[in-house]
């Protein structure tokens, strides 16, 4: 019935593998647990004696790193099961009925689920704030809110989703790089997939320190932009995209441009300092992705 599939990077997945496998357990269900090592460094022991206890449980070992993308594919082409539900390494269930949850939505209408992102209220250290502070501004966001714009906020750190559906979406993305949920979103958009937002979170522990997650962000708006060059966005719900678009066509990009070479030091100082602002990021990214198109 179900394969949950979890790629993994140099990340203890301990925690998360004994969760999801009890809430499976529990659902009486027909499950596996497949985790794909990524060419991984650390934490490799701790993981395989982890997943080596539990049932309907494996790993698949890669010596190289083949990106976020081939790892989900090759996931999914070793799934037995028609639902996959995917999850990032660095994630814990918010719910003791995340499974359920999820499982309850399987005769709707719908072929994806997206069950969205959470953060713990306690603030990190400082070298990771803006990670944090982002991710509470704009990713945790209500389902409700989320359904109103359904192909917007695409986290694949969570999400549901028939394999059928998967193979045809994913077999369509061929670049190997940082920030392609947009590319993924746009091409659910594109082909007419009903999407659903559920309040089904997984708090997000993974966090970047400041400079690591701006840098990230950079080669987040680079892809978006090759996206753009390049036809894949042909429909999409994605702000900053549009925004920039919207500031190409009245000739204020180059205002930008001028904007980011002046300032994009300063900027980063605040953004990586203690108390960064969450709107000046926003600001960042949009004269940011300004200026690599006119440079």
């Amino acid at each position: 019935m179900l394969s949950i599939l979890i790629p993994v990077y140099n990340y203890d997945i301990s925690s998360l593998v004994h969760e999801i496998h009890k809430q499976a357990t529990k659902a009486n269900i027909t499950f596996e647990i497949i985790c794909f090592n990524d060419g991984s460094i650390k934490y490799n022991d701790e993981n395989n004696s982890s997943i080596d206890s539990l049932l309907h449980t494996k790993i698949i070992n890669s010596e190289k790193n083949v990106g976020r993308v081939n790892a989900r594919q090759i996931l999914s082409n070793k799934a037995l099961y028609d639902w996959l539900l995917f999850l990032d390494a660095d994630v814990l269930p918010k719910s003791n009925h995340f499974i359920a949850h999820y499982l309850n939505n399987i005769n709707s209408s719908y072929d994806v689920f997206y069950g969205g992102f959470a953060y713990i209220n306690t603030k990190p250290n400082n070298s990771s704030i803006l990670r944090w502070k982002y991710g509470k501004k704009f990713e945790e966001v209500d389902a409700a809110k989320r359904n109103l714009n359904p192909h917007q906020l695409i986290i694949s750190a969570n999400f549901f989703i028939k394999k059928t559906i998967f193979n045809k979406i994913n077999s369509k993305i061929e670049r190997k790089s940082y920030g392609l949920d947009n590319y993924f979103a746009a091409l659910l958009k594109q082909n007419n997939i009903n999407v659903l937002h559920l309040n089904n979170e997984v708090y997000h522990y993974g966090l970047e320190t400041s400079n690591i997650y701006l840098n990230k962000t950079k080669e987040c708006i680079v892809t978006l932009l090759w996206l753009f060059n390049n036809d894949k966005m042909l429909s999409h719900n994605n702000k900053l995209l549009f925004t920039f678009v919207l500031l190409k066509k009245i000739k204020l990009n180059y205002l930008m441009m001028f904007f980011y070479k002046a300032f994009n030091s300063k900027m980063k100082v605040n953004l990586t300092g203690f108390t960064p602002n969450i709107y000046l990021l926003q600001l960042y990214k949009l004269s940011y992705i300004c200026y690599k198109d006119l440079n």
